[in-house]
């Protein structure tokens, strides 16, 4: 646990700041019916990241930690315009669903009575967020080249400035009783997309509920404080009158108390969160591989035009039947492929004989697709037919270009304490999603060695 990589957690968007912060929130907790368990602290001793939470006593499986009545969330709802939120509800849809507890946020951030105000003392240093987005557009590109992160980061900040001069801006003017001029800024609502992306929660929909509308994302104090660990020791129950979190293992007196963010690769964990876990404790860590870049290895291995054309026929028809897309990828796990499906389904439309695949055509694609290879685990890989393994591997050695470093020079890095401790934080970071992305892939080349792993 603490090997975990520290990012910076400080207090303080508030202006003038509590002299005893968690001193002021957790008496806030007590009006507010806020109940932690006496066997937990709230801390900066001992956690990895800023303030946390920290058993004071051992604590067992099943026990609760603290309760969150429905009351103290922070959403569009509970908050001192939720009413005036609720009827312009139609004027302030947008992609992100998000722009409602946003604008809930830049209200109550600058209001001298928010109720909020001790919660507010114990959140990150808005300047201070760590999210790629707020690197510099070269150092990004730079260190993240290959990961993936700086196209997501190019889409975020893309959506962020449309949204705040579309929609969020224009509704802060028309109301500027309750908008001070001073969080009319695009530089505060970038700051709390990225709070919100890594501070807030999203109740799940239940099960009979999949139909709808995911549900608003919500603040939820407390909950926030913990920190991420993909082999987490709490998870967040929800129920009608409040929200728990609940041990599921034991935690020692002294240890840390995790929560998990969901199943998390590092890329996402940097981006969405501004962190990373080192390898290799990030179990959940993926790698991605464009499907345009299986395409292109398909198209690399046509000889003739006819099997250039076929090949963009064959790569058509996997789009009709939806399993490929320009934006898309098949995301390969350290022992799983995630995109099962639609990785088999690829390899298999793509490397089938013409004959076959027009005979599969005319069916429409409703033809026999059993999976005679079985479950696509990392350790099936070398039973996959010849050409399979030939194509997923042109495609890996690819996907491997696009990275500005090779395993072994990151390796070094990795490798060589003193010189890791000199690189920069963000330098540290980075070499982290590269070295998990690069690994899960040379495992791949390993599997698809075609003249080491003959077909049963």
């Amino acid at each position: 646990m603490a090997s975990q990589t520290k990012r910076p957690r400080v207090a303080g968007p508030v202006d003038g700041g509590d002299p005893d912060p968690v001193a002021g929130f957790l008496n806030w907790c007590r009006l507010v019916g806020l109940e932690l368990s006496p066997k937990v602290a709230v801390s900066r001793q001992g956690t990895v990241a800023g303030y946390g939470m920290v058993a004071r006593e051992s604590v067992q499986a099943g026990e609760l930690l603290f309760v969150v009545p429905r009351a103290a969330l922070l959403s569009q709802h509970t908050c001192s315009i939720g009413s005036l939120l609720e009827r312009e509800r139609g004027a302030l849809q947008s992609q992100s669903g998000w722009v409602p507890l946003l604008l809930a946020l830049l209200h109550e951030l600058q209001a001298p009575a928010s109720r909020w105000r001790p919660y507010f003392a114990l959140w990150p240093e808005l300047g201070r967020l760590e999210h790629p987005m707020f690197w510099p557009e070269e150092e990004r590109r730079c260190l993240l080249q290959g990961t993936g992160v700086p196209e997501a980061v190019e889409k975020d900040l893309a959506n962020i400035r449309s949204e705040y001069h579309s929609i969020v801006l224009p509704f802060m003017e028309a109301h500027p009783d309750l908008f001070s001029l001073r969080v009319r800024s695009l530089e505060l609502y970038h700051q709390l997309v990225a709070l919100v992306m890594a501070y807030s929660f999203q109740e799940p929909l239940e099960e009979e509920e999949d139909e709808k509308e995911p549900n608003s994302p919500v603040m939820v104090p407390a909950a926030d404080i913990l920190n991420h660990l993909a082999n987490h020791n709490a998870n967040l129950e929800y129920s009608a009158n409040c929200l728990r979190m609940v041990a599921t293992q034991p935690i020692p007196k002294g240890h840390e108390i995790f929560n998990t963010y969901g199943q998390m690769a590092n890329w996402q964990l940097i981006h969405m969160y501004g962190f990373v876990e080192p390898y290799p404790d990030n179990t959940d860590d993926t790698a991605d591989i464009q499907m345009v870049t299986v395409r292109e290895a398909a198209l690399q291995g046509t000889k003739t035009e006819a099997e250039r054309l076929l090949a963009y026929e064959r790569w058509d028809f996997l789009c009709k039947l939806e399993m490929v897309g320009e934006e898309g990828a098949f995301v390969i796990g350290r022992e799983e492929v995630l995109t099962e499906e639609e990785l088999i389904t690829t390899l298999k439309v793509l490397c089938m004989p013409a004959e076959e695949f027009r005979e599969l055509k005319d069916q429409d694609g409703g033809g026999d697709n059993k999976r005679e290879e079985g479950s696509l685990t990392i350790t099936n890989i070398p039973k996959l037919k010849a050409s399979w393994r030939q194509l997923l591997r042109n495609s890996v050695l690819l996907t491997l270009q696009t990275y500005a470093t090779d395993l072994k020079t990151d390796q070094d890095l990795l490798s060589n304490k003193e010189v890791y401790a000199q690189l920069s934080w963000r330098e540290q970071q980075a070499l982290q999603v590269r070295y998990g992305q690069k690994m899960i892939l040379h495992q791949l080349l390993e599997l698809t060695q075609v003249g080491s792993f003959p077909v049963p």
